[in-house]
């Protein structure tokens, strides 16, 4: 499997020959990675305004003096950095059924100590795939934003009834102006949102 490109592995653990045993096993797979020896640095690293521009995915020891892989995975939630930072807990036998609840919250997955190199190199190229995945389609959102910021009142006004399956007869009934008139801010819309019919439209709308 080929590596994302520009993707990067977090990885934030307070033992250092976990750190740098889990950095080499990275690089032998043309993966970058950053370490951190603790959930504050990393903190430091991501807080706002940090937001994630290129595929990335983070491995979180579970149990870390002062702030834990937890209280770190409840920051990275508060931050919105989810889904587009997925975390792989790394955790002890006794951690096991806390790490499987922060699943069901987000979390991406999660692997007992000591795991297999192959099996968590796999799961951390899924999860940067599914961070790449998540950011094309919150750069849609945004494309898509700023596009409906583009309508002016009236436009909006059309496309609303458009996209509800309105003739243009109706529309301008509705609106009480002239069927011309909005054949003109239709034929706008269309433009603006990048669309060659009602339908296209509609989809892209519900897409958003």
């Amino acid at each position: 499997m080929e590596p994302i490109k520009n993707a990067t592995v977090y990885i934030v653990d307070d033992d250092s020959g976990v750190r740098d045993a889990l950095a080499w096993l990275l690089r032998s797979r043309r993966l970058t990675s950053e370490t951190f020896d603790s959930a504050e640095a990393f903190d430091a690293r991501v807080s706002p305004p940090f937001s994630v521009q290129s595929p990335s995915c983070v491995l979180l020891d579970v149990r870390m003096a002062a702030l834990s892989g937890l209280a770190m995975f409840e920051k990275l939630i508060a931050y919105g950095l989810l889904p587009t930072l997925p975390v792989i807990f790394l955790t002890g036998h006794a951690d096991v059924p806390t790490a499987v609840d922060t699943v069901k919250r987000g979390a991406f997955d999660f692997f007992e100590k000591p795991f297999s190199d192959n099996a968590l190199v796999d799961r951390i190229e899924q999860a940067l795939g599914h961070s790449a995945a998540a950011l094309a389609l919150l750069s849609q959102s945004t494309s898509l934003q700023a596009r409906l910021g583009g309508l002016t009142d009236r436009e909006l006004d059309v496309m609303r009834l458009v996209v509800d399956g309105l003739p243009n007869k109706l529309v301008a009934d509705q609106l009480d102006i002239s069927v011309r008139t909005v054949e003109v801010h239709r034929a706008r819309v269309f433009d603006k949102m990048d669309v060659k019919s009602a339908v296209e439209l509609a989809n892209l709308l519900r897409s958003l």
